[in-house]
This record gives structure tokens, C-alpha cells and sequence, in this order.
């Protein structure tokens, strides 16, 4: 009797985060509005991201388990501000906004310093990411500029995160490496 393989939950996870993450980018950078952002926030940044870390605790993987149930928050709480904004619920000013990014670019610092023990594509998605909330912060109590600046940067990292995805589905399928994730950056002790 075979044992049933089980699908892994990072590719709906890393599809959730680089689709939302690169069509706020296309906000970010002028080409279209918010409202596909909000909706994205809510069901594929958000929602999707938190089944799938919460897949990936089944599984026993606590980097996915954080990162997708944490980003899948990020998205929701993201856009409930853009709603609550829109609305007149709640505002948040664009220094409240700053400083919800710059807690989430402390938690990126954490989570790309354990990335550089996973594989390349892993530390440069989050490094990026890193940056990316970098430059938003500066936006946010600097200059706007930056934002938009911060959108070409994380177009790239939404590119990293989904060849990732992709990675994980096609080289599963073939049974072998045809899109190469690299070594990890911190090699485990024996």
C-alpha cells in the first residue's frame, strides 16, 4: 500500500503573495487603482496565504507556518486600512501607515535572516522584501517618491517569490531540477 503524497502548501502561499505583492506594485507605481489591491488583500494575499501557513504547520515547516499565516495578515490588515480609509471608519495617516511598515519590516529582518538557511531564491526573496519595506518606510515619512521607487524594487521581488512557485510545481512534476532555488546562503552544522 503506497502512501498518499501531500501537495505543497508553498506554492499557494508564494502564488498569494507575489500576485498580491506585485498588483500593489502596479498601484504603487501609477498603472491601476486599489480596488483590485483590496481584493486581492482579502482573498489571495490574505485568506489563501493564511490556509496555506496553516498547511505548511501540518507539515511541520514553522518558516512557512510564520511567513504565509503572517503575510496573509499583513494583506488582510492592509487592506481593512484602505477600507477603513475609504470609508472614513478609522483613518490612518500616512504616518500610521509608516509605522505599521516599519513593524513589518522588523518582522522581514527576522525572517530573512532565517531564509539564508533555506536556499538562494529564499534569501533573495526576502532580502528584497526587506528592502522593499525599506523604501516604503522612507515613503511614508520622507518622501512619496520613494514609494514609487519601492514598486519597481518589489515588482522584482513578486517576480522572485513567483519563480519560486513555479519552481516548486514544474521541478515536482519532471521528478528533477529544472529551475535550480540555489544553495542555502548559511550552511546547516553537522
Amino acid at each position: 500500500m503506497s502512501e498518499q503524497k501531500n501537495g505543497n502548501p508553498a506554492v499557494v502561499g508564494l502564488a498569494g503573495f507575489s500576485i498580491t505583492t506585485l498588483v500593489l506594485q502596479f498601484h504603487n507605481v501609477g498603472w491601476c487603482g486599489l480596488g483590485p489591491v483590496i481584493v486581492l488583500g482579502l482573498i489571495f494575499g490574505g485568506m489563501a496565504q493564511l490556509i496555506a501557513g496553516f498547511q505548511e504547520q501540518k507539515m511541520g515547516n514553522n518558516f512557512g507556518f510564520s511567513a504565509f499565516t503572517a503575510y496573509g495578515g499583513f494583506w488582510i490588515g492592509l487592506a481593512l486600512i484602505l477600507l477603513m480609509n475609504h470609508f472614513g471608519i478609522y483613518k490612518s495617516s500616512t504616518t500610521d501607515v509608516g509605522w505599521y511598515l516599519v513593524a513589518w519590516m522588523i518582522y522581514t529582518l527576522g525572517m530573512w535572516i532565517a531564509s539564508m538557511r533555506i536556499h538562494t531564491m529564499m534569501a533573495v526573496t526576502f532580502f528584497t522584501l526587506l528592502l522593499g519595506f525599506y523604501l516604503l518606510v522612507l515613503g511614508h515619512f520622507v518622501n512619496p517618491v520613494w514609494n514609487m521607487i519601492a514598486g519597481y524594487e518589489l515588482m522584482f521581488c513578486a517576480a522572485c517569490a513567483m519563480y519560486m512557485m513555479f519552481a516548486i510545481i514544474i521541478n515536482d512534476i519532471a521528478g528533477k531540477v529544472i529551475l535550480p532555488l540555489g544553495k542555502p546562503w548559511i550552511k546547516q552544522r553537522a
